[in-house]
């Protein structure tokens, strides 16, 4: 099955929230009246439909209004119970399907009737359908309420409420297998009620009567005002839900769901009862903050406070955090055992109809203000000032800090401020006791020899697939500088799936990235609230209030090892094995025989007998008592072969999850294949919890070793030891780089969370091994990992001779003959040099200098599987004269140059492009390093200047020197990360503009300090618009799954332009694990993004842009089909310039003088920007050819036609699954392009 990129999981939404509440508890309406006011000056967080009506949603959580139901109630002729004695239920229903409504509220009431809860009366809700948007009331259900009566043998307060929730649960089933929809319930409870729906906070009281009734009285009440970039806001999402709003973004939610799946075998409660009737515990068709609300509920339900359960989901920072207070240290490690932080920037407002609070997740990006008035008034907000109340009756007023709560206890009228709910909490039980009997550390590995491989370390690197070239660009810098690797200019190659050589499994997964709608952490400057803390061993029952003893059989005791990092060397993990008594371990073999005269489906098979053989092994373990299980690919004999390491990981996580296994065990990867930061997080993100790489720190070792009367191989002088400390430190530090990348503080909440996206892997491959796990391309196979796996085995056994094996080279960082593609080789280069310097190509000699073009943009597809715009042919039409077209001065209007700073760049290389693209009626970019204010007057000013995350160089004359800003958000080449300039790059001209220090590496945060949601995005849009009112704002994103829906967000923030970039964008800085193995292709995000805004009415709100490789006109066309108004250029305008692709940039050696600030350098560069202007004449003269052939006569006319587009899948390279995968089609409907790629 197919996983959409619109998936439920990435459903994103930024809102406003807080609460009101009394310390009296005395029920009154003016709590519900300041409530609705507080809402409704929180309009601005909020988001409106293309009808400019319809909200996406608003709401408020009350207790139950006694009086106004006593009305009702008596009213049909019912003694009204007292409050606590009856509940009531929130329906919403089939509206126009009356035979669906009655069979609704058949199921709720035989189900009521079964659990023997008399139902008193249905009540229909008086509501007004004018009150709201065109789409919201098309889509309106009819709201009921069903008035309960508590039975005598069930007692009020938290029984009562569990029997609702059964109640509930089973409601729900009933409703999924009868197809019922809608029937949703937003409450059923004795404390609370719910009314929502898809509104704008004006609308609500509007809509309800119910809110307009004197007689509705609450000494509390939780309100929420929506701002949805969801596709398709609908009324069952609008909050609040049963016990929470939220106003942020749960970026682990794929493992929190996995892991609430785990645990939910080992449920037990003796208040519950039957466990199983609350299971599945997450509803996984609501949003992440629904699905927040069911693990609070059934925390909340199940003998925990509401402030404590949300303590567990939420901790704050306390790993690193020194003075922080010993009991509270000691509650949260205790709780860390028992739950995975719920990560991701979070507000919440919680309550539970007795008490109501609020907290922020441990990073405090979002805003969260209170205040306490002398009669007792409670307020907290998103922001100060909701609610006019009198300055003079403010006795206290504050700000939640990261990680910090308040809670307002309405049974004991107290205020509990965030110390006094934390000394409450951590002191209620002997935490710290406990974890002295539960939990251990690893202790320090004894001082002994290294030993040695079985196998030589050159013959496990080409058995593994290892490469002279990795040796050289990723692991010595790695051990010589502590750090990852740096490279530049982008990546050029095709995607793995494409490719002609044999490539990691690990290059068919994308890394994802946090983007507008929660920010990105920065992993250098919020070290303290990140943490790679691993715990091993079985886990308990998350209902167990108290520790819970080991299963009967081996591991009583001890229940986990605590290490402070994944990854371990040799000598931790013979420790681990030592520790069998304490943490029975299980030793699985990961590799698959090789027989000698074995065909290629023949070893297929076998590969896929071995991973289903290396499952059941592990399910075998782990029936068997053992808590850790060892998934080992070492190779001691040539009959073997290893299974690819990512493959057996994810199966052995996947299947244990299935089979109710997983919570028993923790999995370490004893592996040879992973060798870069990217794959060792490929391996944690989907299921290892630690990872031994062996053959990595071999190697290492290997690079370092004393050679007599010769250098070592680092380079520089490095025991092995130090070189292999150097490694992991470089290990642990990219890691961080990458969970900060999409907002993720801690290693419990990244692993298993599966944050990346696939690109070429079958769907049956996905579906079995990587459940759940995005897909945009189909086409590799096992069969296909067989056929890669067994190239390596043959490579590495097939001399007997060692010293006569060498390792390969295909190029794949720096382009070498005979090897990888590169879009950029050095015939390419060559060829659009040929074409852009041939004399007269702007005066006189035109069409000669075309034809030398044409032969560039024959070259530039020549390798015909490079993109994957490649694969969709352009069905042409009735061809009309040229002469028909619109000229290329109109053309070229739509171009504009890509974003690349004055630093990254010379000076004289920058100015050269912005004079070239303002002679053409094109735009430049001047990137995010600011201008000098002496070019905003004259030639060499650029059009589009950007507003990046670190402000270098925005001034308000610089703001005014524009006709667009653009608020970067993203960056192709690193997404999710902030730009950098390396010091040396750093003159005392540059840092004049940027307003720094000379010589100072520049690195940019990488969220923008006044973006951390969608709302402030919007901001950001209106306060530029208001400095420069005539100038167009566009924001900069990146494609990856789910940008369509970010994009939609956008537009609803009233930019002008939304650009997307794909993964291939040049850089002149930049981590190599982020340019290669972050984003998707322009040609996914850019489709998607043209169906999510036709869809929901919203394409007339923007034009889009889009970039990525453009090169031809070629490229050009497929865009505009696919949706892109517009187009920039990046890397071709460097190589028009004079760029040789040397990939220097970031060394500021550039021999060019193009990326470089050395003097020498500089005057190298010709400084030409004819060059510049004929190469973009060129590429528009091209388009007119296109147009002509398509038979129309501007870019306007085929703007998102898809049904001139033809999938056509080539098969070149060794993957040719890729085009048995994804038949071709007749003709190009959406359908047809969703399909191969993926956008829906």
């Amino acid at each position: 099955m197919r996983q959409h990129t619109l998936l439920a999981f990435r459903e994103r939404a930024n809102c406003g929230t807080g609460f009101i509440a009394h310390l009296s508890a005395r029920p009154s309406n003016e709590i519900l009246r300041d409530a609705l006011t507080t809402l409704n000056r929180l309009a601005h967080r909020g988001a409106i439909a293309a009808d400019m009506k319809t909200g996406d949603g608003a709401g408020v959580l009350t207790q139950i209004p006694h009086k106004l139901f006593a009305r009702e109630l008596g009213a049909r002729g019912i003694i009204a119970p007292q409050p606590g004695d009856y509940a009531v239920g929130v329906f919403f229903l089939p509206r126009d399907d009356m035979v669906a409504r009655v069979q609704a509220k058949q199921i709720v009431e035989s189900v009521l009737v079964e659990r023997n809860l008399p139902l008193l009366t249905w009540r229909a809700v008086p509501i007004d359908l004018d009150a709201l948007g065109d789409h919201a009331r098309s889509i309106a259900p009819h709201i009921e309420q069903a008035i309960i009566a508590r039975p005598p043998h069930i007692a009020t307060g938290e029984a009562f409420e569990r029997a609702l929730v059964l109640a509930r649960k089973e409601i729900e089933r009933r409703a999924r297998v009868a197809e019922l929809s809608p029937l949703y319930i937003p409450s059923m409870s004795s404390r609370t009620i719910v009314y929502k729906g898809l509104l704008i906070s004006l609308q609500l009281a509007n809509f309800y009567a119910d809110l307009r009734d004197s007689a509705y009285e609450t000494s509390m009440a939780l309100f929420h005002q929506r701002y949805s970039t969801n596709t398709f806001p609908n009324w069952e999402r609008a909050q609040p839900f049963r016990f929470l709003c939220h106003n942020g973004e749960i970026n682990t939610l794929q493992g929190n769901i996995a892991w609430m799946k785990a645990r939910e075998p080992y449920l037990e409660s003796r208040l519950w009862g039957d466990i199983k009737s609350v299971t599945p515990i997450i509803d996984t068709d609501t949003s992440d903050s629904g699905m927040l609300d069911n693990a609070l509920e059934l925390l909340a339900l199940s003998g925990r406070d509401l402030p404590h359960a949300q303590m567990m989901l939420m901790p704050e920072a306390w790993e690193k955090v020194q003075d922080i207070a010993p009991e509270w240290k000691a509650f949260y490690r205790y709780h860390s055992a028992v739950m995975e932080p719920w990560d991701g920037p979070a507000a919440i407002a919680y309550a539970d109809g007795r008490m109501v609070g609020m907290a922020l997740d441990r990073n405090g990006l979002r805003p969260a203000r209170y205040l306490v008035t002398d009669d007792g008034l409670v307020v907290a907000a998103s922001e100060a000032g909701a609610l006019e109340i009198d300055p003079a009756r403010v006795i206290e007023k504050g700000k939640l800090g990261p990680g910090q709560c308040v809670v307002v206890d309405l049974a004991q009228g107290k205020l509990l401020h965030n110390d006094d709910v934390k000394n409450l909490y951590s002191t209620r039980q002997p935490y710290q006791h406990w974890l002295d009997a539960e939990m251990k550390k690893l202790p320090s590995p004894q001082p002994s020899p290294y030993k040695g491989e079985g196998v030589s370390v050159t013959r496990q690197q080409a058995l593994f697939g290892y490469t002279d070239e990795e040796l050289v660009v990723v692991l010595r810098p790695m051990a010589v500088g502590s750090g990852e690797p740096t490279g530049s200019m982008g990546d050029d190659t095709p995607p793995a799936v494409l490719s002609e050589f044999h490539r990691p499994l690990y290059h068919f997964f994308k890394q994802r990235f946090a983007e507008v709608t929660n920010p990105p952490l920065d992993s250098l400057r919020e070290t303290l609230v990140m943490s790679l803390r691993v715990l091993l061993g079985a886990r308990g029952n998350l209902l167990d209030l108290t520790p819970n003893p080991q299963p009967e059989g081996r591991g009583r005791g001890v229940r986990l090892l605590e290490l402070d990092s994944p990854f371990l060397t040799r000598r931790q993990l013979d420790a681990i094995r030592a520790m069998d008594d304490e943490f029975p371990h299980a030793l699985l073999s990961a590799t698959f025989p090789v027989e000698e005269v074995a065909t290629h489906f023949q070893s297929a098979s076998q590969l896929e007998h071995a991973v289903d053989n290396l499952c059941a092994q592990a399910e075998r373990a782990v029936n068997a008592g053992n808590v850790i299980l060892i998934l080992s690919d070492r190779v001691t004999e040539p009959t073997r072969a290893p299974i690819p390491m990512l493959l057996a990981v994810s199966a052995v996580h996947q299947h244990l999850l299935r089979v109710g296994k997983r919570w028993r065990a923790s999995l370490i990867a004893e592996v040879g294949d992973a060798r870069d930061v990217h794959q060792f997080a490929c391996l944690i993100g989907f299921g290892a919890n630690s990872i031994n790489p062996y053959l990595a720190l071999a190697s290492i070792r290997a690079l370092a070793a004393f050679r007599p009367g010769k250098p070592s191989l680092l380079g520089k002088d490095l025991s092995p030891a130090q070189a292999e400390e150097n490694f992991i430190h470089a290990a642990e530090k990219g890691l961080l780089k990458i969970m900060s990348k999409m907002g993720i503080a801690t290693l419990d909440s990244y692993h298993g969370a599966q944050i990346f996206e696939i690109i070429g892997l079958n769907d049956a491959a996905v579906h079995k091994y990587f459940t759940g796990t995005p897909t945009h391309i189909s086409g590799v196979g096992l069969p296909d990992l067989a056929r890669i796996v067994l190239a390596h085995h043959a490579h590495a056994f097939h001399l007997e001779d060692e010293s006569q094996l060498n390792l390969k080279n295909y190029g794949f960082f720096k382009y070498k003959k005979e090897g990888e593609y590169h879009g950029y080789n050095p015939a390419v280069v060559k060829s659009l040099h040929a074409a852009v310097s041939a004399p007269g190509a702007l005066n006189g000699s035109f069409q000669k200098a075309y034809e030398k073009y044409r032969e560039f943009s024959i070259q530039a597809h020549d390798y015909s599987s490079a993109d994957l715009s490649d694969h969709l042919d352009i069905v042409f039409g009735n061809p009309i004269p040229l002469s028909e077209v619109e000229p290329v001065s109109e053309i070229v209007k739509r171009f504009s140059s890509a974003a690349m700073s004055h630093g990254a760049l010379s000076i004289e290389a920058h100015e050269t492009i912005a004079v070239a693209m303002n002679r053409l009626g094109a735009m430049s970019n001047s990137g995010e390093g600011g201008e000098s204010a002496a070019r905003y007057s004259i030639e060499s000013n650029s059009r589009i200047k950007q507003v990046a995350s670190a402000r270098f160089g925005v001034t308000p004359s610089y703001l005014m020197s524009v006709d667009e800003l653009q608020i970067k958000m993203a960056q192709g080449a690193k997404p999710g990360e902030g730009g950098q300039l390396p010091g040396d790059k750093v003159s005392f001209e540059i840092a004049a503009i940027r307003h720094t220090t000379p010589g100072t590496a520049q690195i940019s945060p990488p969220p923008h300090h006044d973006i951390y949601s969608i709302e402030d995005l919007a901001q950001l849009v209106y306060d530029l618009k208001r400095i420069n009112p005539r100038a167009k704002v566009s924001v900069k994103l990146v494609a990856q799954a789910g940008v369509g829906t970010i994009a939609a967000g956008v537009a609803k923030a009233f930019a002008d332009v939304v650009q997307i970039s794909g993964h291939s964008g040049g850089t002149g800085a930049s981590p190599l694990s982020s340019m290669k193995h972050a984003g998707i292709a322009w040609e996914i995000g850019l489709a998607e993004t043209q169906r999510i805004l036709v869809a929901n009415d919203l394409r007339g709100r923007v034009r889009i842009r889009v970039d990525g490789g453009f090169k031809t006109a070629r490229h050009v066309i497929v865009a505009a089909l696919l949706g892109a108004d517009e187009f920039s250029f990046g890397t071709a305008v460097m190589v028009a310039a004079g760029c040789i692709m040397a990939r220097v940039c970031h060394t500021n050696t550039c021999p060019t003088g193009i990326a470089t600030q050395r003097g020498d350098l500089r005057k190298k560069f010709p400084n030409d920007p004819e060059r510049i202007m004929a190469y973009f004449r060129f590429v528009a003269e091209e388009t007119r050819e296109y147009l002509a052939a398509l038979g129309c006569r501007s870019l306007d006319e085929i703007i998102g036609d898809v049904n001139r587009l033809k999938f056509t899948p080539r098969a070149k390279g060794t993957h040719g699954a890729f085009a048995n995968a994804l038949p071709a089609q007749s003709d190009a409907r959406w359908d047809v392009v969703d399909s191969a790629l993926r956008v829906g």
